[in-house]
């Protein structure tokens, strides 16, 4: 008979168990459903990205000195530098600066390695085509500043951080 009465026992411990259990998820999906969506419409809002966000290299081609820097201390030798050397006043002259994003791994490394700051970190990160061809940039295309989020008319921008812009 004491066999029957612990088995008893036991499956009535293990029923107030599973229904504490049951208990606390029901707790945590309920703390759940007091909060606010975060799913946004990409196309037509768009978060602002972190200070520190790595997106498309940003390069001022009147800064740079053809140092090759970047090319040294990017993992992957990406950019490629072309330069002429002048003679007559012993300096390089950079003729052309290529970046190809589809390769690139967004590091940062030659941005901070870069002497004279010639090259940056922009907060742009659609760079999506249909053909790989089209991500390779020269300095005409890096060159060209991103428009900003804050900035562009069409987009509605949703504020990921609002309590720490609202103590501005």
């Amino acid at each position: 008979m004491f066999p029957m009465l612990t088995r008893f026992l036991n499956s009535g411990q293990q029923t107030t168990r599973a229904a504490r259990y049951i208990g606390q998820g029901f707790v945590i999906t309920l703390s759940h459903a007091n909060r606010l969506p975060v799913t946004i419409q990409y196309p037509y809002e768009k978060l602002i990205t972190s200070e520190r966000f790595r997106g498309r290299i940003h390069f001022e081609f009147d800064k740079c000195i053809a140092c090759e820097v970047c090319v040294r201390v990017c993992p992957i030798d990406l950019p490629v530098v072309d330069w002429k050397l002048q003679t007559d006043i012993r300096k390089k002259r950079l003729l052309n600066y290529s970046i190809d994003f589809g390769i690139c791994i967004f590091c940062g490394n030659c941005v901070e390695y870069c002497p004279t700051n010639c090259l940056s970190m922009s907060e742009e990160y659609e760079l999506s085509t249909y053909n790989r061809h089209e991500l390779n940039y020269n300095q005409i295309s890096l060159g060209r500043l991103p428009v900003s989020i804050i900035e562009d008319y069409t987009i509605r921008t949703i504020f990921s951080n609002l309590p720490q812009l609202n103590n501005l």
